[in-house]
């Protein structure tokens, strides 16, 4: 990620690349994440191993927090779109080792083809308490 851009009452987090969008917007104590996947962060591209792409989605998800100050632990609400809803006991047994308690609200979605071939996309919404 790059240096913030900074628009009165938001700080937003850009990507490296020219994506047209933030990676995350904070407005106040709430903060809210656009959808992440699991690229390899040398490579750029989705990792053969299921378990790897969903590491790496979750780092993506860390590392956006926090630029904002902020942990999992601030997590308040987690929507995951995979076109595979098969997937879901493989993606929950690495998802839960990201926390030790108190689990953000969630929803799994079934969805069409993802960017990139990905497995899942994250998008989140934290609040700093």
């Amino acid at each position: 990620m790059q240096a913030e851009k900074t628009t009165p009452g938001r700080k937003h987090i850009k990507l490296d690349s020219e994506a047209p969008f933030s990676a995350a917007v904070l407005v106040g104590d709430t903060l809210y994440l656009s959808g992440c996947i699991g690229l390899d962060p040398i490579t750029k591209r989705i990792p053969d191993e299921l378990e790897t792409e969903i590491r790496y989605l979750m780092e993506s998800v860390q590392d956006a927090l926090a630029k904002a100050g902020m942990t999992l632990n601030d997590l308040v609400y987690v929507q995951v779109f995979c076109p595979d809803v098969s997937l879901w006991d493989r993606f929950n047994a690495v998802y839960c080792t990201y926390f030790s308690s108190n689990f953000p609200a969630r929803a799994f979605i079934g969805c069409g083809k993802l960017l990139f071939d990905a497995h899942f996309e994250l998008q989140s919404i934290a609040v700093r308490t």
